[in-house]
């Protein structure tokens, strides 16, 4: 589905100013409602169509960070998924048991391991991305003209977002 470029340059326009405020606990509670509903959605979805296990969260990140840089070693991977190092050892170890994962060694320094994909990763990833898109294509697809550009116009909103929670400093506890 094609949404023309234009109703991201209108975005901001649409918003009201009272938007502009911070956000009321009613509002992250919704945006956060609707977010894990989505997503548990997709992963049951998935997991009927496939039958397969399915990778866990922490897993599936480490399989993403690979494919988008492959040859990372694990201390990058760790610092790029914000997880302990020794986290990342974990899944490495879980996902080259599981066929899924390959270290080499690393020819500047012996000590530490490259990880790429295997063909099977690279193909499961790839499955799971195009039923992923087949899923939300088809419910895109559902709604009304309006309610598809106001989803696409919410993206930049979004992505600043998830940017402006990145760069929080993490806080301690509850």
């Amino acid at each position: 589905m094609a949404v023309p470029t234009s109703v991201f340059t209108s975005a901001a326009a649409c918003v009201p100013a009272s938007a502009h405020a911070s956000a009321s606990p009613t509002t992250s509670d919704d945006v956060l409602r609707i977010v894990v509903g989505l997503r548990r959605v997709l992963r049951r979805r998935l997991r009927a169509r496939f039958g397969e296990p399915p990778l866990r969260g922490a897993q599936a990140e480490l399989l993403q960070q690979v494919e988008a840089e492959p040859g990372v070693g694990v201390a990058a991977a760790a610092r790029a998924l914000h997880l302990a190092g020794n986290s990342v050892s974990t899944l490495v170890n879980q996902l080259v048991d599981a066929g899924l994962l390959r270290r080499e060694p690393d020819p500047a320094d012996r000590r530490a391991v490259r990880l790429f994909l295997t063909p099977g990763a690279v193909e499961r990833l790839a499955q799971r991305r195009a039923a992923r898109r087949e899923l939300l294509d088809d419910g895109l697809a559902r709604l009304g003209p309006g309610e598809r550009a106001a989803i696409v116009a919410a993206l930049p909103a979004l992505q600043h977002l998830l940017a402006a929670i990145e760069d929080r400093p993490a806080q301690e506890g509850p």
